[in-house]
């Protein structure tokens, strides 16, 4: 993409790069009122059966993830003008959505700047390792990649992994306001959670909170996994990475049905986001619309999604995802061709 044209985009998507407070104060209202409303609504149905409860905590687990994109928002100072209300309603919903805020901020800013660069990779992302570097893996790494790239492992157990355990802790280096504001969050969460126990009791708070928890993680897992890898993304070495590639062609725009891209804050626009993260969760499609380069990003729904599942090494040749099962078949068919190029015992006896 030649710099005239990065320019150009640029220049497209910046009207977009403000925020509204009206409308911020009202996505606040429309998210956590119901939230809280629905988490009583889940302890109130346990009286008469927890067959209702249960599609509750699914609704429940939903505005969990619009209120990530509210956190996330927050994260990358596009909520609020206010840069200390932002840091304020970030550190609140990451009580509820159980995420360190200035954590998190510096590890996702990595993220956005380092995405689909080959040699940056590690900081904010999903393991992905190239079809070369897997194959000159040891045993224990390729074994430990395919139980991370597992469906039941990085849906499954990820949520635990991340959200209950790898997000209470500090990460190396974090400087002094990072280590405190996980150490207050942490505290709010056990505050939170204490008091819920005390007010309804444990057992049915595990029943509530649980599967709430669950919905709200293994989708937003989901949301990050399948905007990064589809077949024909974009990954480059350092030399040849380009920020705005990255952007359009490295993240797609995940086409689904309204009321689910109302829940998830419009980040379907994802290439949008990358792009220009300081344009509001309201304001990506209006960008998306009204920019006919960024309608040209690969579109996946969510039929079409479930296919990123199978996608596990990205190939630097062929510039695709491909999955473990082709892997193992282009490696057998380079074997076959190897032997083939080798000349018969009796030929060999003959040269002698």
């Amino acid at each position: 993409m030649i710099m005239s044209s990065i320019k150009q985009l640029k220049k497209e998507v910046a009207p977009f790069e403000k925020n509204d407070s009206n409308k911020s104060i009202m996505q606040l209202i429309t998210t956590i009122l119901p939230l809280i409303i629905l988490w009583f609504a889940a302890y109130w149905s346990l009286s008469v059966s927890y067959w209702l409860t249960i599609p509750i905590t699914i609704v429940a687990g939903l505005f969990v993830i619009r209120t990530f994109i509210i956190f996330h928002d927050c994260c990358h100072g596009s909520f609020f003008k206010n840069r200390q209300l932002n840091n304020i309603i970030g550190t609140i919903t990451g009580v509820i959505t159980l995420t360190p805020y200035m954590q998190w901020k510096q590890s996702h800013s990595i993220h956005h700047a380092t995405s689909s660069n080959l040699d940056k990779r590690g900081t904010g992302d999903i393991w992905t390792l190239t079809v070369k570097e897997y194959a000159e893996a040891p045993w224990y790494t390729r074994l430990s990649y395919r139980l991370y790239r597992n469906p039941f492992v990085l849906f499954g157990i990820g949520p635990i992994a991340v959200f209950l355990i790898q997000q209470r802790f500090n990460r190396r280096g974090a400087k002094r306001a990072e280590r405190l504001n996980t150490y207050l969050i942490n505290i709010l969460i056990v505050a939170l959670y204490t008091g819920l126990c005390l007010l309804v009791g444990w057992k049915a708070f595990v029943m509530i909170q649980l599967p709430i928890f669950y919905i709200a993680t293994m989708l937003g897992i989901w949301l990050f996994y399948v905007q990064h890898t589809f077949e024909d993304s974009y990954f480059e070495k350092e030399d040849e990475w380009s920020y705005v590639q990255a952007a359009v062609e490295g993240s797609s725009y995940y086409q689904l049905p309204l009321v689910l891209q109302w829940f998830t804050g419009n980040i379907g626009f994802h290439h949008v986001h990358h792009l220009s993260p300081r344009v509001p969760n309201y304001y990506l499609e209006d960008a998306h619309n009204a920019t006919p380069p960024l309608q040209k990003a690969t579109t996946i729904t969510l039929k079409t999604s479930f296919k990123s599942i199978r996608f596990r090494l990205w190939d630097e040749e062929g510039k695709k995802f491909v999955s473990f099962r082709q892997f193992k078949q282009q490696e057998r068919q380079n074997q076959r061709l190897t032997n083939e190029s080798k000349p018969s015992a009796a030929v060999q006896m003959d040269l002698k």
